[in-house]
């Protein structure tokens, strides 16, 4: 077997508060293949962000890694300095974040921050470089692209803007892409043109994604692989199909029973939405034992006082569940 692209081992992330570590992300590991598209879904809080932050060396205090190892191409990005990850980030692995106007520069018009990518990471003059960010504004479909780039920010509408941060992060053809919440605050019509503007341009250029978000669709239709985030554990990781027929682990089960399936619902006399009771624990009150304890029905009583190991599965994949263990 390949060795992965990236491979996150046992990583650990701190909050640290009046000198007081605490875990928000604990012992959590994966791994992404070439030009493979993986999950990672939750309740929003669980960790997904901050671990795409700590992935691409964009934590800030007081947030940090606490330990474990990031493994991209074989180097720890863990240890590595801030000036090769700066040549990294950009170049190698890149990030499409939730809200564009806040990403964007809003006093630079949005050709010019594209053209900044290929003079800082391919050596381009920025004659040269504006030229590019045109032929990038194309590939992602942004129409009349020559007008468009001189626009600023502003000028553009939430999905326009959204095609300008694809255009950025896969200006230098980064062999990692890391989408967080990429279709937030769309509208339907434009979230599904933004996911398949992703999928094409992942598979013609062969690009990893590591895709983050709380919608179960979306990772459904766009993942081989998912992990299952809650309150900073990944407590269920296998393949989307068998994720979606028969889930492992309690938490995943709950959020796909809270899912609106018009009709599948009446048929099983299941005509209201399931919900799961209570509310992600915050980072500096996480419980003893399992962290989905509280709010689990199908809790046992060695749940309240020890954290479950993971366990590999017979169908393949791993769950953190003591129903298992």
């Amino acid at each position: 077997m390949s060795e992965p692209l990236l491979a996150v081992e046992n990583l650990r992330i701190d909050l640290t508060i009046g000198g007081v570590h605490h875990a928000a992300v604990k012992d959590v590991s994966f791994t992404i293949g070439r030009g493979e598209t993986f999950g990672l879904v939750g309740e929003s809080g669980c960790g997904k962000s901050v671990t795409a932050l700590a992935l691409i060396g964009l934590l800030r205090p007081p947030l940090s890694v606490g330990a474990g190892a990031i493994r991209f191409k074989g180097h720890d990005l863990a240890q590595i300095g801030a000036d090769d990850m700066r040549r990294l980030r950009g170049a190698s692995v890149s990030m499409i974040f939730q809200e564009p106007m806040t990403a964007l520069n809003p006093l630079s018009p949005v050709g010019r921050q594209i053209a900044e990518m290929f003079v800082l990471h391919k050596g381009a003059t920025w004659v040269e470089a504006e030229k590019r960010a045109v032929e990038a504004l194309a590939s992602v479909r942004v129409p009349a692209p020559d007008r468009r780039a001189k626009d600023y920010p502003h000028q553009l509408s939430g999905g326009m803007r959204q095609r300008v941060m694809i255009a950025i992060a896969l200006a230098c053809g980064p062999d990692l892409l890391l989408a967080d919440e990429p279709t937030t605050a769309l509208d339907v019509t434009v979230q599904a043109e933004i996911l398949e503007l992703i999928r094409d341009l992942s598979a013609a250029r062969g690009t990893a994604v590591l895709m983050i978000s709380h919608d179960l669709g979306l990772i459904a239709n766009m993942c081989a692989r998912v992990g299952v985030m809650y309150a900073g554990r990944l407590v269920e990781e296998r393949e989307a199909e068998d994720v979606f027929r028969d889930p492992a682990h309690p938490y995943t089960a709950g959020l796909i029973a809270s899912l609106p399936l018009l009709g599948a619902r009446a048929r099983h006399g299941r005509a209201r939405l399931q919900e799961i009771e209570g509310v992600v624990p915050s980072v500096t009150a996480f419980p003893a034992g399992c962290r989905f304890n509280p709010r689990c029905a199908e809790r046992l009583e060695r749940c309240a006082a020890d954290d479950p190991a993971e366990t590999a599965l017979a169908a393949g994949g791993r769950v953190r569940c003591w129903r298992h263990g």
